[in-house]
């Protein structure tokens, strides 16, 4: 069955997360209710991560299968001009049947935006943070995150993964230079094989107390080894976090 695969920019804010929630808004039904006008059929469509409500994305990607081959340029521009101005289809394509884009997907990186100074532009997608924390200490703190770990002490109580082990390749606070108001904007960016529900937030809540000193310097290794949830600090507001990048064997073409 002809399977295509979607790039998707979304500003998360009036959606309660991507998946699919009865009588709420989400990327998800949007996208579903739009590829059902444009291919006059239901059509299901599949994205490499459930991201929470409030939550955006510069690349989430996703696939849907149609029972014979689609002008996939002419569908894209349909949707783009069927659904909210917040969510934004940048690219498409062909891909193999087999193609899945939650289970194929290698890696995904994440972005947290955060602000040492108030943004009137960025407000929606950055966390002000004062008072401003150390970034240099926050990133000292950051390299024991580094490498295969259980990060059950940075997982939701609630989640139902049961396998709570994942690989971080990298873990940094950057200054954003691409910022609206680059004085004051940082960024941490953290890319794995997988992450567990709730986690980036959960350990950018972590690094901004330990960055403020309520903190030791070296809790994060005492953390992961108490695999408990409370021994962790507070999550980081929603709407500082970005689906930045989801890396699959074969790369969109456009991406």
């Amino acid at each position: 069955m002809p399977t295509y695969r979607l790039l998707i920019e979304y500003d998360g804010t009036d959606f309660r997360g991507w998946q699919i929630q009865p009588d709420q808004p989400t990327v998800q039904a949007h996208l579903e209710e739009a590829l059902g006008v444009c291919l006059r059929r239901p059509t299901a469509i599949v994205g490499s991560g459930r991201t929470d409500s409030g939550v955006h994305a510069r690349g989430q990607v996703a696939h849907f299968q149609t029972p014979s081959t689609i002008d996939l340029r002419r569908t894209v521009a349909s949707l783009n001009g069927l659904l909210p101005r917040s969510i934004a289809v940048v690219a498409g394509e062909a891909t193999a049947e087999t193609f899945h884009a939650r289970y194929d997907a290698r890696r995904r990186r994440y972005h947290y935006q955060a602000c040492t100074r108030p943004t009137a532009l960025d407000r929606h997608a950055r966390w002000l943070l004062r008072p401003a924390p150390d970034f240099e200490r926050m990133n000292e703190a950051a390299e024991a995150l580094l490498g295969t770990q259980n990060y059950d002490a940075f997982c939701r109580t609630q989640s139902a993964t049961t396998n709570r082990v994942c690989t971080v390749y990298r873990a940094a606070w950057v200054p954003d230079r691409a910022a609206a108001d680059p004085v004051g904007a940082w960024r941490f960016e953290v890319e794995a094989d997988r992450f567990l529900h709730g986690m980036v937030r959960a350990l950018v809540g972590t690094l901004v107390e330990i960055g403020r000193g309520a903190r030791p310097l070296d809790d994060l290794p005492r953390i992961l080894a108490s695999r408990d949830r409370r021994e962790a600090g507070p999550a980081a507001p929603p709407h500082g976090l970005i689906l930045h990048h989801v890396t699959y064997d074969t790369p969109f073409a456009l991406s």
